[in-house]
């Protein structure tokens, strides 16, 4: 079987889809509206801004999106999805590939998405950390055992969970952590706890968004971030998007599940190459390509 994967935050770079917008009328058109939608014109920025514009929530989300999405449409009859999944963000790109969302209404949940966690970071100084070389139940103990809010975020492959919190949390943990035999502990260059209890004001207005959007029946199983498992029910899929932003991005467990369930190959639709990186870290020999490169 084959699935479609899309990224999440931090795979944006200075001059995505503008291959796509110069190439494509369907995704100029696509892209166009998207400005209008948006009320700003996120494709100069996307085109041609820098980096710490095209770095900010409200800009990186939505930009990620639209390349994803777009880039599933251009490739017309070619994009023949079996399954699909998304990390984080990129979940809200596999519902619209997969026919649940329509582009309007997931490019509005996604800039909602982005503001609404946006004013969440600004409540309380936030972060996240990865953590490398632990077992993933050592990282959850240890989070356990610290005073203040630090719990498991992303789980990303065997080896690298991410863990998100209040800051003096999250420096208290790295420290543990190191102590523990971690090969590294890293703080992330992000604007808050993404995926922790930190993030319940985000998750509330974006809940009643979704509420109030329809969501159809999909053209394949998603395997999402909150169950790992895949879902065909829209109402389900519904409220597993509700609980995304507090609850952890079980990733490794998506993929050992979709390569349990008969997934054979995995293309990436979108910017970077992220998703084939931690699908190889399961089974070097795993079969991966981008996108990007069927849709030239």
């Amino acid at each position: 079987m084959k699935a479609y994967v899309f990224p999440g935050q931090g795979a944006q770079f200075v001059g995505m889809g503008k291959d796509l917008y110069d190439n494509s009328t369907l995704a100029k058109d696509m892209f166009e509206k998207a400005n209008e939608i948006l009320g700003f014109r996120i494709t100069d920025i996307m085109f041609e801004g820098t980096a710490d514009e095209l770095k900010q929530t409200k800009v990186t989300q939505p930009a990620i999106f639209l390349h994803s999405v777009i880039l599933a449409k251009v490739l017309g009859d070619d994009f023949k999805p079996e399954m699909v999944a998304g990390h984080s963000l990129g979940e809200l790109s596999a519902l619209v590939a997969n026919g649940v969302l329509n582009f309007e209404d997931g490019l509005k949940l996604v800039s909602q998405r982005a503001l609404a966690m946006q004013k969440a970071c600004e409540v309380e100084p936030s972060t996240m950390a990865a953590i490398l070389g632990l077992e993933d139940a050592v990282v959850e103990k240890a989070c356990d055992d610290i005073d203040g809010v630090v719990v498991a975020a992303n789980y990303n492959c065997p080896g690298q969970l991410v863990i998100s919190g209040a800051i003096g949390a999250i420096d208290t943990a790295c420290e543990v952590l190191t102590e523990a035999g971690a090969r590294r502990a890293l703080k992330l260059p992000v604007g808050g706890a993404f995926h922790s209890p930190l993030m319940e004001p985000a998750r509330e207005e974006l809940a009643a968004a979704i509420a109030a959007t329809e969501f159809n029946e999909p053209i394949c199983p998603v395997y999402q971030n909150v169950t790992a498992t895949a879902v065909l029910n829209p109402s389900e899929i519904k409220e597993n998007l509700m609980a995304q932003l507090t609850a952890p991005v079980k990733w490794t467990q998506t993929m050992q599940q979709m390569i349990a369930d008969g997934c054979e190959s995995v293309t990436e639709v979108g910017p970077g190459k992220v998703l084939q990186g931690l699908f190889k870290k399961i089974d070097r020999k795993f079969p991966t390509e981008s996108a990007a490169l069927a849709a030239e």
